[in-house]
């Protein structure tokens, strides 16, 4: 795939500094400002997170990996094609997706490279590996460090133009769907770097974020809720569709972030079968079922008289 990752994202909030203080507690690095942006980096992708202001919480930017040249003139072709108009820079092609909002920019960078943890020795039924000692698990100290930005959720005022736009467009596969509800979509071997949904306005549903294992997603959302109970929206679980375990928390500006590990893999196209899905049930394997402000937003309503009270925006 000529596509490889998705390289960063731009998150507007109207208070970006509560915000960003929120995502280095979260386990992201600050890098200096930029301006009046917030600059966070994960272990492995580097900067990957740009908090700067804006009148209602939404995503502004996603990046998306590229190989060389040629894959951008193909990406302009293919958004030409769409009837939208990319604009074509020397190292990126970028075009809007209106149903989302988003400006989507593809542009050449290095592929990720990611060194595997420390195999955890997990004693199971037959097999005790771990002999005389206790699981490095409950022994690990220090803070959480998400390793990568794994993927982002969007709601969309026209799902279906959306998925053709990061389909056909941008050049994403489908993994999964829920019918005229969702897309899961990638852009890597991850199952999804992009799920597109259904919504009555353009906004921001949650941000994922990669870490090592289960234990790394305990502990990161322990912590988290340890500083202030109030963030906690959805986990410990397992999804069905991606299989990932998972933990959901609350931003200040009420965009949820998760905790995730273990998420499907594709590698090759052709022993990959996409599934039709129907229902809520298919999110979640095991684990607390999700709860209404998860699957509708607390401030939605308030979201919708935002972008009706802002023209173009």
């Amino acid at each position: 795939m000529p596509l490889h990752r998705l390289t960063d994202i731009v998150m507007g909030v109207p208070d970006p500094a509560r915000t960003a203080a929120y995502y280095e507690e979260f386990g992201l690095t600050a890098s200096a400002a930029r301006g009046p942006a917030h600059v966070l980096s994960t272990t492995d992708g580097g900067e990957q997170l740009r908090i700067t202001g804006a009148p209602r919480r939404r995503l502004l930017e996603l990046g998306v990996g590229a190989d060389d040249p040629d894959d951008l003139d193909r990406v302009a072709a293919s958004l030409t094609a769409l009837g939208l108009a990319p604009r074509r820079e020397a190292a990126s092609v970028s075009a809007l997706d209106p149903g989302t909002g988003v400006l989507v920019r593809v542009e050449i960078a290095a592929r990720l490279a990611q060194e595997p943890p420390a195999p955890a020795p997990y004693n199971v039924p037959g097999d005790a590996p771990r002999l005389n000692e206790r699981a490095p698990g409950v022994l690990r100290q220090g803070p959480v460090r998400p390793r990568k930005l794994g993927h982002v959720v969007l709601g969309s005022t026209d799902q279906a133009s959306s998925q053709r736009f990061f389909e056909d467009g941008i050049g994403f596969k489908v993994s999964d769907t829920v019918p005229e509800l969702a897309a899961f979509m990638r852009c890597s071997t991850d199952h999804h770097n992009v799920l597109v949904q259904q919504a009555p306005v353009p906004f921001l549903h949650h941000t994922s974020w990669q870490v090592d294992d289960v234990d790394e997603i305990g502990r990161g959302a322990s912590a988290m809720l340890e500083a202030d109970p109030g963030r906690h929206t959805w986990g410990l679980g397992r999804h069905f569709i991606g299989s990932n375990f998972f933990w959901y928390l609350k931003d200040p500006a009420g965009n949820f972030s998760e905790y995730y590990s273990d998420l499907d893999c594709i590698v090759e196209d052709a022993l990959w079968k996409p599934g039709v899905w129907e229902g809520t049930r298919a999110l979640w394997s095991w684990g607390p079922p999700p709860p209404p402000s998860f699957l509708a937003p607390d401030d939605l309503a308030a979201l919708m008289a935002g972008a009706h009270d802002a023209p173009g925006a």
